[in-house]
Parts: C-alpha cells; structure tokens; sequence
C-alpha cells in the first residue's frame, strides 16, 4: 500500500483486497471505498462538476444538480438531482451511484450522511489553492485520470506563478450577498484568490462567521480602495454598483466574477485577476 500526500490530502492508490477497488482518504479524513472501476458518478458541486468533464468523463457521470451549468451539453441532458443543498435524495439513489462527490460547504450535512450510509461520498474541504489542487489530484487518481488531473494541476501552478502582484496590497472588501450585506474572512476559498491578486481583504479578521454580516458603518470604517461585488450567490448588477460608488465614493467599485473567485476545480486554469488589479498598478 503506497500514500501520497497532496496538500492536506491523504490518497492511497492501492487495490484493497477486501472492496477489490480503490480506497481514498477524503478531505474530512474519511476513509472512502470505491470500485475499481466507476461507471455511476454524481456530482453535487458545480466547480467539481466542470473539473470531472475537463477530465473526460462525461460516459461516467450520471447526476448534477441544477447549478451545474458548465459545461453546457452536461446542464442541458444530465439528470438533474436537485441543488446543492436541497439534493433530490432518492433520486440519487435511483441512479445507483458507485461515487458521489460533494463539499462540505456547499451541501447540507444531514443530506451527505444520508448518502454516506449508502454509497461512497467523497467529500471535498477546500479553503486553499493547495487544497484545491490537491482534491483535483485526488479526483483524477479516483477516476483513473491521473495523468489529465495532473496536467490541469501543472496548469494551475503555472498560472499562479505568473501572476503579478501589485507592488502594494490592495484594500478590498468582496460582498457575496445584499440585504444584508455579507463578505469573507480569512477561512474562505475567496479570500486566498484575493491573496493571490494581491489584494488584502478588509473582513479577514472577522471570525464571527466565514462570510459575516457587514452593516454600511463596517464598510465605511474599513475604507477599502476596491469593492468587488460577486455574481454569485447573490447576482449583483450596476444598480447595486452605483449605490456602493454614493456609499464608498473613493472607493473602485466593480462587478466581479464568483465563479472565478471562488470555483476551486479546473476554472482556475483560467484565473486571471488583472482585470480587478491593472487600474492600481498604474
């Protein structure tokens, strides 16, 4: 039995002779049992969803929920199984899964260890770029696409490093939702892409709650040089662009990609802040 540690992330490719297939230590440090080879897959998260397609999976993956919608032909002719955290349980189970991929964050508890007590779940933790890549690495090992993940984590890394820094951090605030407002602190997936673009997140000490609630006072008080409103969850717009700029008035405010931000599969190929960070560095 050979182990690899990728990030946090303990895999073991191995042949277990008892399941005759695959076992795998998840991002929760579960042990997950797999078949050798996977014909049923389900995916319950999008970014992970678009990460099994650039793997060549689309044969083996069954079920996506409705937020799945990259890529296309996948959202238009997959079997839908609910949201992601309101998934469509039996249906799930009516596919007969022989893997489930899921989040922590993004799916409901209750709803994974219904699914737990079924089939295999294997349950993704990602606050990192180190995290990210190594559930990508562990997915393709799981999915007999070893050498295809390693290509797209090759690719990340190297983005990454390409990555110009503005020569002094950025003060950002990054809301995810209206009324109330919220933001990110320093546990999320978003605030290390915001590192990554040189940007210092104004939230970053609130450990009150991962996205807290940021009232107009907090705001102002934190007098942030940029305000990168998300398309997702909430779907802000330039209406709401407008209100920041009377509210923030020497603050730049933009709309700003969510998935980008906080996608955490195989987008991250295509991680490219500059069109947030270029105006600071003139």
């Amino acid at each position: 039995m050979t182990a690899k540690r990728e990030g946090y992330v303990l895999f073991v490719a191995t042949c277990d002779a008892k399941t005759s297939g695959m076992t795998s230590i998840d991002q929760l440090n579960r042990t997950v049992h797999v078949a050798e080879s996977l014909q049923r897959i389900v995916s319950t998260v999008p970014s992970q969803t678009e990460l099994l397609a650039d793997l060549g999976l689309e044969r083996e993956v069954v079920g996506i929920t409705k937020f799945c919608t990259s890529p296309d032909p996948w959202f238009r002719s997959k079997q839908r199984i609910g949201g992601t955290k309101t998934l469509k349980l039996e249906a799930i189970a009516s596919l007969e899964p022989d893997l489930i991929l899921a989040n922590k964050e993004e799916n409901d508890q209750a709803q994974l260890e219904w699914l737990m007590a079924r089939f295999p779940v294997w349950v993704s933790d990602v606050r990192t770029l180190g995290h990210a890549t190594a559930m990508i690495a562990s997915v393709g090992q799981l999915t007999h696409r070893k050498t295809e993940a390693g290509q797209i984590v090759g690719r990340i890394t190297d983005r990454f490093h390409q990555l110009a820094q503005p020569s002094v951090p950025i003060r950002t605030a990054y809301l995810i939702w209206s009324n109330p407002f919220m933001s990110i602190n320093a546990e999320t997936f978003i605030h290390s892409m915001l590192q990554a673009s040189g940007c210092n997140n104004v939230f970053t000490h609130r450990n009150d709650s991962r996205y807290p609630v940021v009232s107009e006072e907090a705001l102002i008080e934190a007098q942030p040089e940029l305000v990168l409103l998300s398309s997702e969850p909430f779907p802000f717009n330039e209406t709401h662009c407008d209100a920041m700029r009377l509210l923030l008035p020497d603050a730049r405010v933009m709309l700003a990609d969510g998935a980008m931000f906080s996608w955490y599969g195989s987008r991250l190929t295509q991680f490219d802040p500059r069109p947030y960070t270029a105006p600071f560095s003139l």
